[in-house]
């Protein structure tokens, strides 16, 4: 056997060989596939026959009734409980706003209550300033009136000029002058001396017997243009530290009367001298 031939052997077994399993293969496959499984039906006769058709399904009667439709829900009302929360709510706002207009009303107040104070006291300081200036003004009248007074009784005794109807150095003894005339700008009257420019005294009362210490009361006056004394207060030169007996010394100022003149406001001195028995 040639080679050729021998070739030619081998090719055609080798390709039986794949062909014979190439048919396995696709037995193998077509066994496994699935099959499609036929649909039952019915059998149908056909025919002229009445029976052949079957028989007919009974009628379903319609229902002659429309079909109720539900209604939608009706609105809830609100309950007792909902309707106490909302009032509870609205009671707590209202009291908040009715608590926030108080405090408001009391802080305006409170802000009006201050400046009336503070309004208040300043014009109770600007009261004591002016009462302290007038009180400083008599002051200093009184003094520079005494001065004049001490310097025209100092002339009078050197030069011997007695005033018109006056005796000695010109102070009184009692109500009046020797003469019946009675002095001007200044004087004493049981014991008490007076000065005030160019009036004349027409009644200076004794003070009160209730005093607690002897001594001298100076009283600044103030005098208006009828003769009243319309102010009086303790002035300077006083040695007398007893309350009551100033109290004393001043009631009895305010009862002086002097005689009148063109001049409104005029300041002067009553001088009181306290002796304990």
């Amino acid at each position: 056997m040639n080679k050729d031939t021998k070739a030619k052997i081998e090719s055609g077994l080798l390709t039986a060989l794949i062909m014979a399993l190439l048919f396995l293969l696709l037995w193998y496959v077509a066994i496994d596939a699935p099959r499609e499984t036929e649909e039952e039906g019915i059998e149908v006769a056909f025919g002229d026959s009445e029976d052949g058709g079957g028989s007919e399904p009974e009628a379903v009667p319609m229902p002659t009734e429309p079909i109720a439709q539900t209604p939608p829900p009706a609105p809830q009302a609100p309950s007792e409980n909902d309707l106490m929360v909302q009032d509870d709510e609205e009671s707590l706002a209202l009291a908040k706003q009715r608590e926030e207009e108080r405090k408001k009303r009391a802080e305006q107040e409170e802000l009006i209550r201050k400046q009336r104070e503070e309004q208040a006291r300043l014009e109770a300081e600007q009261r004591a300033e002016q009462q302290r200036i007038a009180e400083e003004q008599a002051r200093q009248a009184a003094e520079q009136q005494a001065k004049r007074d001490n310097a025209n009784n100092l002339m009078a005794g050197m030069f011997g000029n007695n005033q018109q109807g006056a005796q000695g150095s010109g102070t009184t003894q009692g109500a009046s002058q020797q003469g019946g005339q009675n002095p001007v700008g200044h004087g004493s009257v049981g014991g008490n001396s007076w000065s005030l420019a160019g009036r004349n005294i027409k009644a200076l009362p004794k003070p009160s017997t209730q005093f607690n210490q002897g001594g001298k009361v100076v009283v600044n006056i103030q005098v208006n243009s009828a003769g009243k004394v319309i102010s009086a207060t303790i002035g300077e030169g006083t040695n007398v530290s007893d309350y009551q007996t100033k109290q004393v010394a001043l009631e009895a100022a305010r009862k002086a009367e002097f005689s009148p003149s063109e001049n409104k406001i005029q300041v002067g001195t009553i001088t009181y001298t306290f002796k304990l028995n």
